[in-house]
């Protein structure tokens, strides 16, 4: 009896501390907290978004934006669980508003989720959004592009700082544009200013009303006239071509939502004749510019569609960066996101060579003026003035790629500005003028023929310089004859 009595404890210690150490060992398991974000952003219109939660123990949220955030629950018990978090409204604040949410567990263990929304710089001018109507809209873009035989550039104009005749110009009229059309073209460009000068209200971007009146005048007399019509906002004071940064992107794009929502609005009731164009020439210049330049794009294709009406279905046209075709190629390698299928264009522009077709007024240290241009069109008298760059292969080279990176893809693309002009009444007469005569008719028609030759779209950029816009008569028959021959 007395030796069984010691020996029980013996067996029993070991029992009774491998019970001990298993319990303490899960009583005390490490603890574990995890939020699978640390950071939520909304857009100006708010909506839905989703962050989980994993922990061994109870936890809470404290949610210091409870006036604008809701969140699907605010506590639980050990595992894993999502929850959904909701604005309750758009922030037409004029800033970004934010709040850190905490998440506090039982373990001891806290999390931060930093949630933001940010704001409509503008109101929302989608005031008065109809439902889709397809009538007269069945053209897909490259149904719409087989009608677009040849394009004519009203430049100077409706974009003019000072208003429609700031630059010199007469008012646009019906009988000008039915004289375009006499001359072969069947298709009108409009650059436009809205911004600069046009708004009744600057800090909320309300365009003038009598302004958008006008322009839609404007539009009718194309439309009336069974042409098509391309319009953009142009260059405008540059603050969308030349802030195409991160810094400038929210800003922009809720300058590009306002000013389009009430264009759009006001022009919906067009069928596909009419087009828009997102921008002019989009100062990007590589790969994380372009990016942000798809944002703006975006919130243009958005802007159009929201108004409903025609404009669900309207053919959309998208720059490219710098409206250059090697950059173009290389950076915008995939269009924004369009809620109807193949009811896009790109657009690009084409001045090469620079020394050739835009009339320098001097010689650039980067550069001698170009009198002479292409093969048979040089100069023997004057042999410095001849390009030494962009002639004939470097044309087909850069046309070659839009054909292929886009025209072959089902993606037409526009050549929204080219052309080349005479120097015959400049401060630097070429002095071999008849051979500078034939070279800038030879480049108008060359690039006007490999342009139509693999599917693209030219629109001659002119302002005032080939056709009289207050007599109505040609005042350089030899471009308008180059272009018509080119195109056939």
């Amino acid at each position: 009896m007395k030796k069984t009595f010691f020996l029980k404890p013996v067996f029993l210690i070991p029992i009774v501390l491998i019970s001990f150490f298993s319990c303490k060992k899960t009583n005390n398991a490490p603890p574990e907290l995890t939020v699978n974000q640390t950071a939520i952003t909304f857009t100006p219109q708010g909506g839905t978004q989703d962050f989980s939660i994993s922990c061994n123990a109870t936890w809470n949220i404290v949610n210091p934006g409870s006036t604008w955030l809701q969140l699907s629950t605010t506590s639980g018990n050990s595992g894993s669980i999502v929850i959904h978090i909701k604005t309750l409204s758009e922030n037409g604040t004029g800033s970004t508003r934010s709040s850190t949410l905490t998440i506090n567990s039982s373990n001891g263990q806290a999390r931060t989720l930093k949630v933001s929304q940010t704001s409509n710089l503008f109101p929302n001018y989608n005031t008065s959004p109809i439902a889709p109507d397809a009538t007269g809209m069945s053209s897909n873009a490259v149904q719409l592009a087989t009608k677009i035989k040849l394009g004519w550039n009203i430049g100077n104009t409706l974009e003019a700082s000072g208003g429609e005749t700031g630059w010199g110009n007469p008012l646009i009229t019906e009988d000008y544009v039915k004289f375009v059309k006499q001359q072969g073209f069947n298709a009108i460009r409009l650059p436009c200013a809205w911004n600069m000068g046009h708004l009744s209200n600057p800090a909320t971007a309300q365009i003038d009303p009598n302004w958008i009146k006008r322009v839609k005048e404007v539009v009718g007399y194309c439309v009336n006239n069974d042409m098509y019509v391309l319009l953009n906002i142009h260059w405008d004071g540059g603050w969308l071509e030349n802030n195409i940064t991160q810094a400038k992107q929210d800003s922009v794009n809720a300058k590009q939502k306002a000013l389009w929502e009430q264009i759009a609005t006001a022009m919906r009731d067009f069928d596909e004749h009419l087009m828009f164009a997102s921008a002019n020439e989009p100062a990007a210049d590589d790969a994380a510019a372009t990016a942000i330049l798809s944002t703006y794009h975006q919130t243009f294709i958005n802007a159009v569609r929201s108004t409903g009406g025609k404009n669900v279905y309207r053919v959309l046209v998208l720059q490219g960066p710098s409206t250059n075709m090697e950059k173009t190629s290389a950076f915008m390698t995939n269009l924004p996101q369009d809620q109807v299928t193949n009811k896009l264009m790109v657009e690009v522009h084409y001045y090469s060579p620079f020394q050739f077709c835009c009339l320098l007024d001097n010689d650039a240290s980067w550069g001698k003026m170009f009198y002479y241009w292409g093969s048979g069109h040089h100069s023997a008298i004057e042999p410095e003035r001849n390009a030494t760059w962009g002639e004939e292969s470097d044309v087909d080279a850069s046309f070659n790629l839009m054909k292929t990176n886009f025209v072959d893809k089902g993606i037409p693309v526009l050549l929204g500005e080219y052309g080349a002009y005479r120097r015959d009444n400049t401060a630097h007469v070429p002095l071999d003028l008849p051979t500078h005569e034939d070279a800038v008719d030879y480049w108008n028609f060359y690039v006007t023929k490999q342009a139509k030759t693999r599917g693209m779209l030219p629109f001659y950029w002119d302002t005032g310089g080939a056709l009289d816009r207050r007599n109505y008569t040609v005042k350089d028959q030899r471009t308008i004859t180059a272009i018509k021959q080119g195109a056939n």
